[in-house]
């Protein structure tokens, strides 16, 4: 029986990871194929279902000061996954329209890494993407530095930041400012903020911000981890070297992935791009289904758009059957019964 395996990112505000390879796998099963489900993430919103989903939840601080539930995960080897989304995401404060963009805070992000270490993780995993903070990881900073250096050394906990961009600590008002509901006024308010903690954390700790890519990602909490003593790492490398994303694509007879919209960033450190580099490496076919292809790579790749192949309404209605239908059409295409 020929295998396939399903390793799509999210569709982004219409299907999780595991939704979509459950779709994946439908098509699957009506060619007569066996599948592997393989739901990944970069390092963002949807790692924690990459590692397996949640088995905890905490009391914590929500990005406006309120509390919220946060769901996080510890493994039975005592590696725990938190997203930072999950504690201090945007959308727990409403979007952008609802969002406070100065007062908004990293201190729920921080709350589960304490309740990880409490717990006795020796490896922590924070995947930063969607929050709502720009407050440089200040309150994580106050709230964890105790415990610190978390570089594995000496009985401390060893903490892994998995990010999905390379911004600089400074610009992270600049770049992710906008989309968290930031004024031109708030955004040179934050950016001096910024810029007062890179000198206050190179002061305190030794840690020169400016020289550590990523470090602005989650409005600066990647810079106030690392300067904890956290490591920085590409989010996708981290979920596929946990995954064994490798190892399955050189197993696979054909290969599925997709994520919300295929775009050029597609190729530059995200899912998609990284499981058709490794189905190329190991001559696996591959196909990508996406909610919608852009044109500047459109042709690039073996892709199907949803909003083309079966319009807006059926795509946005029923993502899931799209995928399903997308890829049983593909599987029969591709191959014939002999």
């Amino acid at each position: 029986m020929r295998t396939l395996l399903a390793a799509p990112d999210k569709f982004r505000g219409s299907a999780t990871a595991p939704e979509v390879t459950g779709a994946i796998a439908a098509a699957a099963a009506a060619a007569g194929w066996a599948c592997v489900q393989l739901p990944l993430a970069d390092g963002g919103e949807g790692t924690l279902d990459a590692f397996g989903g949640a088995n905890r939840a905490s009391t914590v601080t929500g990005p406006l000061g309120t509390p919220v539930e946060a769901p996080w995960r510890m493994g039975g080897d005592r590696v725990a996954v938190i997203e930072s989304a999950r504690a201090s995401g945007l959308d727990l404060a409403g979007g952008a329209r609802g969002n406070d963009p100065v007062a908004a805070t990293s201190r729920g992000t921080g709350e589960l890494v304490a309740a990880a270490l409490a717990e006795g993780a020796t490896r922590v995993i924070v995947s930063l993407g969607g929050s709502a903070t720009t407050d440089g990881g200040f309150d994580t900073v106050e709230l964890l530095e105790a415990s610190a250096p978390f570089d594995g050394r000496e009985g401390r906990a060893e903490v892994l930041v998995a990010c999905d961009v390379r911004t600089p600590f400074r610009d992270a008002a600049v770049v992710f400012g906008p989309q968290k509901g930031a004024s031109p006024e708030q955004i040179v308010e934050l950016t001096g903020r910024l810029d007062r903690l890179s000198s206050l954390y190179r002061q305190r700790y030794g840690v020169d911000l400016t020289a550590i890519p990523g470090s602005g990602a989650a409005g600066g909490l990647g810079g106030a981890l690392a300067a904890l003593g956290a490591r920085l790492v590409p989010g996708f490398e981290l979920v596929a070297a946990h995954t064994g994303l490798a190892d399955a694509v050189r197993a696979a007879d054909a290969v599925v992935t997709g994520e919300g919209k295929l775009d050029a960033e597609s190729f530059n450190g995200k899912v998609v791009g990284g499981v058709l580099a490794l189905a190329e490496q190991h001559g696996v076919p591959a196909l990508v289904v996406a909610g919608a292809v852009d044109q500047e790579v459109a042709g690039r790749v073996a892709a199907v758009s949803l909003l083309d192949e079966f319009g807006s309404e059926a795509s946005w209605g029923d993502p899931l059957g799209c995928v399903t239908q997308a890829a049983t059409q593909w599987l029969g295409q591709e191959w014939t019964t002999t």
